[in-house]
């Protein structure tokens, strides 16, 4: 596969594959450019992403999409409050000749949808968040691993929250990004309209395979960045800690928790990822800026002075950029 002669010629391929997957996409996928471009970033950067948005907003339709462009294997898990671990990750079963034999679960896949993540009771939450973690499934003792590239893309749905049970903060963390979907503009739910209520069908061309994936990952790890682009990052992660000698005073009186170094390495990943989409063949702030609200917004926790006074996690995001 790396058939390329440098890095920079990699890049090169990366950001001209980026751009051909965002056309092939934008056949079906109308506007939501933003949440497009985070859920790319985070398959290069081998992050998870969880989209948080009101049911109709083509949040599944946008994982299929993604995972026929990219020619990856796909699975989409419903989230119900009766799930259990082994619906995801497999169970033993005791064949005809009495020995134990795997099945594999819906999360032997290269793409994850978890939809309504916030509907399942901890336990299996947490099942599918180690796999996440691990990249490997252990049943009976024995350690599977989980096919390459492997993504989770959740879904949560912030209107009905009766009955749900919401991801703690450290679960959260696993997650490279958290990214809001809103209501499309007037123009494009006409476009959605028309294209939808029509005999309408659109061969999607494959534009990248599995062993290309894994390869652009790595070479995403290899872009290098200059100390003032990283020392930029790890200061936006370490001003959201309160109590702290880097925490700006607005952090200090409306926030009762940080971001951890998670967020600085995601920070890191992000821009470099968002650099080489971009054409550039290293980083500069205004990449970490770039993608500093999804990475951090579901890592910072408000107290309830900041809630009182209306003051949101993105205006105080924005604050520290």
């Amino acid at each position: 596969m790396n058939s390329y002669s440098s890095d920079v010629e990699a890049v090169d391929a990366l950001h001209l594959s980026y751009n051909k997957i965002r056309e092939e996409i934008a056949q079906v996928i109308v506007g939501q450019d933003e949440v497009v471009k985070s859920v790319l970033i985070s398959i290069f950067s081998n992050g998870h992403c969880l989209l948080v948005g009101v049911p109709g907003l083509a949040k599944t339709l946008l994982v299929q999409t993604v995972a026929e462009v990219l020619d990856l294997s796909y699975n989409r898990i419903q989230f119900t409050p009766d799930l259990m671990p082994s619906d995801i990750l497999g169970s033993e079963i005791l064949g005809e000749d009495r020995t134990f034999k795997f099945i594999r679960g819906p999360i032997f896949s290269n793409i994850i949808l978890a939809d309504e993540i916030n509907r399942t009771p901890p336990k299996t939450q947490a099942a599918l968040l180690e796999a996440m973690q691990e990249k490997v499934v252990t049943i009976g003792g024995y350690t599977h691993k989980l096919p390459q590239p492997f993504f989770v893309l959740a879904t949560q749905n912030p209107i009905e929250q009766e009955g749900t049970y919401p991801l703690p903060e450290a679960q959260l963390d696993r997650f490279m990004f958290n990214v809001f979907l809103n209501y499309p503009s007037f123009e494009e739910e006409l476009q959605v309209v028309r294209n939808t209520t029509a005999n309408r069908k659109v061969e999607l061309k494959k534009i990248l395979n599995a062993s290309e994936i894994s390869f652009f990952q790595q070479l995403v790890r290899n872009i290098p960045i200059a100390d003032n682009v990283l020392e930029y990052a790890v200061s936006i992660a370490a001003k959201t800690r309160p109590g702290t000698t880097t925490a700006t005073d607005e952090v200090n009186k409306f926030l009762s928790w940080g971001a951890g170094p998670r967020a600085s390495q995601f920070l890191v990943l992000g821009a470099k990822c968002h650099a080489a989409i971009s054409g550039k063949y290293s980083p500069d702030q205004e990449d970490v800026r770039a993608v500093a609200e999804s990475i951090l917004r579901h890592r910072i926790v408000r107290n309830y002075k900041a809630e009182a006074e209306g003051v949101s996690t993105e205006m105080i995001i924005s604050n520290l950029l």
